[in-house]
């Protein structure tokens, strides 16, 4: 794909956390420029379910209006720590150490970002976070050229469910050629 090599300063410090904690599928910088120009657009909170090391907040974060609020919860507390080290002087990010779930006293959510499939499973929930005319985008896609849509032999039913629930807009879209990731509104 066609983008700067450059990445935010924010992203760059989560990516090294990444590297030294030994973490390999980060989200990949397409996903991420995708995440920051769909933050651009948002006000409100937005949140990532699964913090990882910070990378997919650091991308938010880098698109964002300076009065969006982004929060993010990381299930290892340690981690948490030292993603929230890096977010110290961010004063529009909150990461909190704790289940994805710690989050939904934040909602109604502008824009959320997920790459936890069981997660995704929780789409009754999901739904219920995301404000009318709210965005989720799920990330982790394997690409599938069939319909319904089949991995490794069998039907991938998150991503059936996610593509044809009413109440939602949504599209999968190729990040490369062995990736895809949904973008969900919120009717």
């Amino acid at each position: 794909m066609s983008a700067p090599a450059e990445v935010p300063e924010l992203v760059s410090r989560t990516l090294n956390l990444s590297r030294q904690r030994g973490f390999i599928t980060s989200i990949r910088n397409e996903t991420g420029r995708l995440l920051a120009s769909l933050a651009a657009s948002r006000t409100g909170t937005l949140a990532e379910l699964g913090t990882g090391c910070g990378v997919g907040s650091a991308w938010l974060s880098s698109g964002a209006p300076k009065n969006a609020r982004v929060v993010s919860a990381e299930l290892d507390p340690a981690l948490a720590e030292d993603v929230q080290k890096i977010f110290a002087d961010t004063v529009n990010v909150d990461v909190i150490a704790g289940d994805w779930s710690t989050l939904e006293q934040y909602a109604p959510f502008s824009l959320l970002f997920i790459d936890i499939r069981e997660v995704m499973e929780s789409m009754d929930v999901i739904a219920d976070l995301l404000e009318p005319g709210g965005i989720a985008v799920l990330d982790d896609f394997v690409p599938s050229a069939f319909w319904p849509p089949i991995v490794e032999g069998r039907v991938d039913t998150v991503r059936e469910r996610w593509l044809t629930d009413e109440r939602f807009a949504a599209v999968e879209m190729l990040i490369d050629v062995d990736a895809s990731l949904i973008i969900a509104t919120r009717r």
